[in-house]
C-alpha cells in the first residue's frame, strides 16, 4: 500500500570520510641495567602537570556582557512564562464563565 522511498543521491560527491581511529601509543621498554653498566643512560625527569587556571579570563567589560546577557535573558523567559500564565487564566475563565451560561440555558428550557 504504502512503501516507504530511500532518498537517493543524484550527483554523488565522492568524498568518503573515513572513520576516526586513535592509534595507541606504542608501549616503551624499559631495559632493566645493573647498577654497574657501563652504558650511561639517565632515566627522563617526571613532567610536572601544566596549573590549572580559569579557563576563560574575562576583562571587566566582559562579565559586564555576561551579566547584562544574562539578566536580559532571565527577563525575556520571565515574561514568556508570565504571558503564559496569564493566557492560562484567562482561557479558564472564559471556560468558566461559558460553562455557567450553558448551565442557566439547560436549567431553563424544562420550564418554559
Amino acid at each position: 500500500m504504502i512503501r516507504p522511498r530511500i532518498p537517493i543521491n543524484p550527483l554523488p560527491t565522492g568524498i568518503v570520510t573515513p572513520l576516526i581511529t586513535t592509534a595507541p601509543a606504542p608501549a616503551q621498554v624499559e631495559q632493566l641495567h645493573t647498577a654497574a653498566c657501563a652504558c650511561q643512560h639517565t632515566t627522563p625527569a617526571p613532567v610536572a602537570p601544566a596549573a590549572s587556571g580559569p579557563a576563560v579570563r574575562l576583562s571587566p567589560a566582559g562579565v559586564l556582557a555576561v551579566v547584562g546577557g544574562g539578566a536580559a535573558v532571565v527577563l525575556v523567559v520571565g515574561a514568556v512564562l508570565v504571558s503564559m500564565l496569564l493566557a492560562v487564566a484567562v482561557t479558564g475563565a472564559s471556560v468558566t464563565v461559558c460553562a455557567v451560561v450553558l448551565r442557566s440555558l439547560l436549567n431553563t428550557q424544562p420550564r418554559r
